[in-house]
């Protein structure tokens, strides 16, 4: 029995771009939905969203009935708030408002097994194939095929990030332009020439230190920012497309 590999790595690591969106609700109906369009990845979060394990785990299963990764963004907290959804069997974690090299070191170690990191052994949930999986071979596996995702979006992090890309372990730096806009003081401004800049820096940085570099942007923008290098893109999510689906039926009142 082995791990299975994430979609979204293997697409990136042979040059290509891995398609993901977000899902704010918890019926792993949603995820199903999404799960019939051509994404290469489902994000879910435990940040901003009232998720818990049970409802995670839901989340997991059925992005693996349509063969789609499962990536969750975690809650600042313990160790465990951040390998759980790992033991779920969820495809990867992101981690949020990593602030210093440091912080991204300690992530690495809490979350990534020996000779990488330190991340406690258990081997008996869905990831370990429930103790089926010899323990040298799962250790292996997890390192290479689950996916560790960090967030640079304060501006605490800017002397920090070639260092933070630079760090053994970690497979995508993402920029996340809505929380950097706010930490400069022009929240919502995502297009501001200083928030364009770190975009085009933490790019940079990702390709000379061998990361791969997310981010975030409307289907728009989606071409514009392939082009600047990014090889993990999110765009859209569940509850912006019911929103405008129902004012489009609502609007067919007015007509």
């Amino acid at each position: 029995m082995e791990i299975p590999k994430s979609r979204s790595l293997e697409i990136m690591r042979q040059g290509g771009v891995a398609k993901c969106t977000k899902l704010s609700l918890s019926d792993s109906r949603a995820i199903e939905i999404a799960g019939l369009s051509d994404f290469d990845c489902l994000w879910v979060c435990t940040e901003h969203v009232p998720n818990d394990w049970a409802v995670v785990e839901r989340q997991v299963l059925a992005a693996k009935a349509y063969g789609k990764d499962l990536l969750v963004r975690v809650a600042r907290g313990s160790y465990s708030d951040m390998i759980k959804p790992l033991e779920l069997d969820a495809s990867g974690i992101m981690v949020p408002h990593v602030m210093d090299v440091e912080d991204a070191r300690k992530i690495v170690r809490d979350t990534r097994f020996y000779p990488i990191g330190r991340r406690p052994i258990d081997g008996g949930n869905a990831d370990g194939k429930f103790c089926n999986i010899e323990v040298t071979e799962y250790l292996r596996q997890s390192n290479t095929r689950k996916m560790l995702i960090v967030q640079i979006e304060d501006k605490e992090a800017e002397p920090y990030v070639d260092d933070i890309c630079s760090v053994e372990g970690i497979d995508v730096v993402f920029f996340g332009p809505g929380d950097y806009s706010h930490s400069l003081g022009i929240p919502g401004e995502i297009n501001h020439p200083k928030v364009e800049e770190m975009r085009k820096r933490i790019a940079r940085a990702c390709h000379e230190h061998g990361k791969f570099a997310g981010t975030t942007c409307s289907p728009q923008e989606v071409p514009r920012i392939r082009a600047m290098g990014y090889q993990f893109i999110s765009t859209g999510g569940d509850v912006l497309g019911l929103h405008a689906y129902f004012e489009k039926c609502r609007a067919a009142f007015d007509a």
